[in-house]
C-alpha cells in the first residue's frame, strides 16, 4: 500500500491490490477521521495500525464517500467510530451491500471477517461540516458515479477528497453521466491545491484544470458517440468500435482497467438511451 503525507496532518493511501483505490486520514490532536476504507481487510487494518501506532490517536469518524464495497466495507475495522455518509449511502448499503457481501464471502475467504456497518450519521441536503483540530471538513453531495456520492473538502488546505465522482476514467454505470459532469464542474470553483481521486494518483494544483477538462470531455464524448448509434439495430455490436482513445482517454489508466470501465460506460448509456 502506498502512503503519502499531503499536508500537515492529512494523509493519502492507495491500494496496491485493487484498482488503485484510495483512502485518506485527517488527524487532530486527540482523534482522527478516516475518509473511505480500502477493498481488502489487510490494507484497511494497515491504515488503522498507522493511525493508532504512528500517529497515536484513535479514529473517531469514518466517512464513506459512497456505498461501493471498496470504499465502505472496511467500516467494521474501526470499532467505536461514528460512520458518516449521505442518507442514500446508508440505504444502499442495507439494500445492496449486505447481500453483496454475503455472496462475495463465498468467493473470497479474505472477506470472512468483514461485516457491513451502516452509517450512524447521515445528511441529504446541503453540506455537513466536521471540525478536526484546526481543520474544517466540508462534506458535500457529489453525484454521478453513484446516487449517494459525496466529496470531502479540507477547507484550510484546499484538498478535495472527491470519491469516485473524480477518477482517471469516469464511471457512470451506477450513476448518471450528466450528474457526474455537474459534480466535476463544481470542482473548478473551489480553488484547490490537490484532488484526491477515488482511484488513481493525487492531482496537483497545476494539473487540475487539464484533468477537469479531460474528464468532462470524455463524458460528453461517450454521450455523443452512443447517441449516434443508439437507434441502429446492431448498436450493441457497434459499441466495440467506440475506442477509448477517440473519447480522450488512455487505456493504460488504472493498471489496464480503463478499457473495461469504458466499455461498461458505453453499454450503460446505450441501455438508458433505449429505455431497456
Amino acid at each position: 500500500m502506498h502512503r503519502e503525507r499531503i499536508s500537515e496532518n492529512v494523509y493519502w493511501f492507495q491500494s496496491e491490490v485493487y484498482a488503485q483505490v484510495t483512502a485518506g486520514v485527517v488527524v487532530g490532536p486527540q482523534w482522527a477521521v478516516v475518509i473511505d476504507t480500502l477493498a481488502l481487510p489487510d490494507e484497511t487494518l494497515s491504515i488503522r495500525e498507522f493511525i493508532e501506532h504512528e500517529l497515536s490517536v484513535p479514529v473517531r469518524y469514518v466517512i464513506n464517500t459512497h456505498y461501493h464495497a471498496d470504499h465502505s466495507w472496511g467500516n467494521c475495522f474501526f470499532p467505536g467510530a461514528t460512520v458518516v455518509a449521505h442518507t442514500r449511502c446508508r440505504e444502499l448499503l442495507e439494500e445492496r451491500g449486505i447481500p453483496s457481501l454475503e455472496a462475495a464471502k463465498k468467493q473470497n475467504p479474505a472477506l470472512r471477517q468483514v461485516k457491513i456497518v451502516l452509517p450512524h450519521m447521515t445528511f441529504s441536503g446541503g453540506d455537513l461540516t466536521l471540525r478536526v483540530g484546526k481543520k474544517n471538513l466540508i462534506l458535500s453531495p457529489a453525484f454521478g458515479h453513484s446516487e449517494d456520492g459525496i466529496s470531502v473538502l479540507v477547507e484550510e488546505d484546499r484538498i478535495l477528497f472527491a470519491g469516485d465522482s473524480f477518477i482517471p476514467v469516469p464511471h457512470v454505470v451506477d450513476g448518471d453521466v450528466d450528474e457526474n459532469i455537474a459534480s466535476i464542474r463544481q470542482i473548478v470553483k473551489l480553488g484547490l491545491e490537490n484532488i484526491v481521486q477515488g482511484h488513481g494518483d493525487i492531482i496537483l494544483r497545476g494539473e487540475i484544470d487539464a484533468a477537469v477538462k479531460e474528464n468532462i470531455n470524455y463524458l460528453n464524448a461517450i454521450k455523443k458517440a452512443v447517441k449516434a448509434i443508439a437507434k441502429k439495430k446492431n448498436a450493441a455490436e457497434l459499441l466495440q468500435d467506440i475506442r477509448i482513445e477517440d473519447c480522450g482517454k488512455s487505456r493504460v489508466y488504472l493498471g489496464g482497467l480503463a478499457e473495461t470501465l469504458h466499455q461498461s460506460n458505453l453499454r450503460a448509456l446505450l441501455y438508458k438511451m433505449n429505455g431497456k
